[in-house]
């Protein structure tokens, strides 16, 4: 009898051994686990930075649920198919932070098969729109006659909440790309100098953007096409810039469906369209005080030398200046043969992008310059965005609402065929319209 209960005894201490083993490997209901192991690949010249902090979000594909972790080495998952997003603060080894982000969809773990390869990418922690697309060179007619009135700006919620569009300024700088003198005094580390501002109404939630969605601002809001059958239907924009001209010769289109900016300021008596060659930035901006007392704090009168073959002339002049701390998004735009310096600090942006190669390049028509995408999850595009248009932005691209209306790509007619994220990368054929780029 000792001896049957000898052996019971180690019979349970083995099975308690071998059950506290399992459960190692096994959630509370006996299902088997895994620990995935993440293998994070850095853009080329940022391996081997710090981990400050990160976040990784792990969604099941087959039930929808979603589990977040704040370590890497914590993540322990049922075997199954996954979505995997990543989100970290790294330091490099000269002190730098860095906002890394990644994602990796359809990740099949097995007992046999955990290792995930996540790329890395760059980009800005912002909580707030950024410029999608600028469509500043508009089209051309049969006649091979430029056509204008058509230019937008599309901007972007790219991130994972409802952002306001409320009280956004779309601006335009005062100095361009291809001329560089020094202002003084100079205030580019301080603001951004403008000559053209117009905001969007609203009294703070009157206009909500899901996460995902774009917003459509335009020259003139109307069917283009009744003018140029080259050219594309804007009437239903989400808002127009409009301008009560004081030159009887040059009056403005009201688009009688679409809603007006708000305009602050603009240089011109007639009417504001974008600069046709490119040759300016252009901002977002979250301006935190009222537009009188903005006009009455912030005019900026500056002095320059103008070097000219006639010879040298002292020049003022006067536009106004915003704050770097107000925008939240910006893009410097030039041509390679023509180019000095970006209007922006370097903060705002190190890079810039174009359309065209030469000033007056008449390859430019049609085209835009649209922000690259990173990758698509759940539906929904996320696009790069590191404060540096060069890397940012993909140039030269046919602009979207030509694709998305299968309208003209050329002065002959010739009509776009394919609709893409970005100009670059083509939309699933398969995907629903809901989820195409807007």
């Amino acid at each position: 009898m000792k001896i049957m209960k000898k052996i019971a005894t180690i019979l349970t201490l083995f099975l308690l051994i071998v059950g506290t083993t399992a459960c190692d490997d096994m959630l509370d209901d006996g299902v088997t686990t895994t620990a995935p192991k993440l293998s994070l690949v850095y853009p080329d010249g940022m391996e081997g930075m710090v981990i400050e902090s990160e976040r990784i979000e792990v969604k099941n594909i087959s039930t929808g649920r979603s589990i977040i972790y704040t370590d890497q080495d914590d993540i322990e998952l049922r075997l199954g198919l996954y979505d995997i997003s990543y989100e970290a603060e790294m330091i490099d080894g000269n002190g730098d932070t860095y906002h890394m982000i990644g994602y990796k969809p359809s990740v099949t773990l097995t007992p046999t098969s955990r290792d995930v390869s996540i790329q890395l990418y760059q980009t800005v922690d912002n909580n707030d729109f950024i410029i999608q697309e600028v469509f500043f060179t508009g089209t051309l007619q049969s006649s091979g006659n430029s056509y204008v009135g058509d230019d937008y700006i599309k901007i972007y919620n790219n991130t994972d909440h409802v952002l306001y569009a409320d009280g956004l300024s779309i601006v335009e700088s005062k100095f361009v790309t291809t001329d560089k003198y020094d202002y003084d005094p100079d205030v580019m580390n301080e603001a951004m100098t403008v000559h053209a501002i117009y905001t969007i109404p609203g009294s703070g939630k009157e206009h909500p953007v899901q996460p995902g969605e774009s917003l459509l601002i335009c020259d003139t809001g109307i069917d283009h096409r009744t003018a140029n059958p080259n050219s594309f239907d804007l009437s239903g924009a989400d808002f127009e810039w409009y301008d009560v001209s004081t030159q009887p010769a040059h009056l403005d289109i009201d688009g009688p469906t679409v809603p007006n900016l708000d305009k602050w300021y603009c240089y011109t008596q007639s009417f504001f369209m974008l600069h046709n060659r490119g040759f300016k930035a252009w901002a977002l901006a979250r301006i935190p005080i009222d537009k009188d007392q903005y006009l009455a704090n912030y005019l900026y009168r500056y002095n320059y030398t103008m070097v000219l073959p006639a010879g040298t002339f002292p020049m003022s002049q006067t536009a106004y200046k915003l704050l770097n701390a107000w925008i939240v998004d910006a893009v410097n735009c030039s041509v390679a043969s023509n180019r000095a310096w970006n209007v922006t600090s370097p903060e705002l942006d190190r890079g810039w992008a174009h359309c065209g190669e030469i000033d007056k390049d008449r390859n430019r028509f049609f085209h835009s310059v649209r922000r690259k995408l990173l990758f698509v999850k759940d539906g929904m595009a996320i696009y790069q965005d590191t404060n540096n248009s060069s890397a940012d932005f993909n140039s030269d691209v046919v602009a979207s609402e030509i694709e998305l209306q299968g309208t003209a790509i050329s002065a002959n007619g010739t009509k776009a065929t394919t609709v893409t994220y970005d100009g670059v990368t083509p939309v699933n054929p398969a995907t629903p319209s809901s989820d195409q780029p807007k």
